[in-house]
């Protein structure tokens, strides 16, 4: 029969290897190194205030239903309105916040 601190050292060991073939950060690079991201420059960054849904979803890391809620609820002053009135969570900004740009005129 298992006792409670075999049970934990087994548990343990098991968690161990299974994790053994992690990088360290649990992406990027296998030394632990994020991936360089390429940033777009401004000219070539997706307008929050004017895009279509299919231009937003070409941001990497936007979904469909996030969106939506930035059509939804436009204008935006800047781009940093999506997380303060709620639109996306932070989490969700912070994977896309460099390939958008919030423009006041017409395009």
């Amino acid at each position: 029969m298992l006792t409670a601190r075999r049970l934990s050292a087994l548990a343990a060991a098991i968690l161990s290897l299974a994790l053994s073939g992690l990088p360290a950060s649990g992406f990027g690079l296998p030394n632990g190194e994020p991936k360089a991201r390429a940033i777009p420059p401004p000219e070539q960054r997706i307008d929050i205030n004017h895009a279509t849904l299919e231009q937003l979803l070409k941001a990497p890391g936007m979904t469909r239903s996030w969106a939506v809620r930035i059509v939804r609820f436009r204008p935006y002053r800047t781009k940093l309105d999506l997380v303060e009135r709620g639109v996306v969570s932070g989490e969700a900004y912070e994977r896309f916040k460099d390939y958008l740009i919030a423009h006041h005129e017409a395009q």
